[in-house]
């Protein structure tokens, strides 16, 4: 979770939007296969920024949207309506959506170094929701600064 005014100034993300989509799927692609196995289902995007109504949607208040709390990332889960609303479906195989924010991401994060690892690191805490694990279940690799032996983004 970051911090920016709402609307951030024009111009101001410094990392091209298809070098931040090609550093996300360097981290899909670098996934141990154990995982990527089980993300047929998920479809990661990415977004310059959370407008108000995902903020909201993802429990932030008023006050903080209007504070400039904002995100890093969401996963959304495929929602399947109401349960008498005539057809079933098997929503195992349903899609799920994994979106990063760019500019919030930037924001937080300017040097180019520690950018990647939050890049990283978001991709990593948002596919953890996919396989159910919580927010505080994630604390202690949130509160890490880098938590990975290796760099994935050397070449880039």
């Amino acid at each position: 979770m970051g911090s920016w005014p709402f609307f951030p100034p024009f111009g101001y993300l410094h990392v091209k939007e298809n070098t931040f989509c090609r550093m996300v799927s360097r981290v899909m692609d670098r996934l141990p296969e154990s995982f990527r196995s089980h993300l047929d289902n998920v479809v990661v995007d990415v977004e310059q920024w959370p407008d108000k109504e995902c903020l909201h949607h993802a429990g932030f208040s008023k006050a903080n949207i209007e504070k400039g709390d904002t995100l890093f990332g969401l996963f959304v889960p495929f929602e399947a309506g109401h349960p008498w609303g005539g057809d079933t479906i098997d929503i195992g195989d349903s899609p799920h959506r994994l979106i990063l924010f760019q500019g919030p991401l930037e924001n937080a994060f300017p040097d180019p170094k520690i950018l990647k690892i939050e890049i990283r690191k978001t991709v990593i805490h948002e596919l953890a929701h996919h396989f159910g694990w919580t927010d505080r279940d994630l604390e202690s690799f949130d509160n890490r600064d880098d938590p990975f032996p290796d760099d994935i983004f050397e070449d880039m």
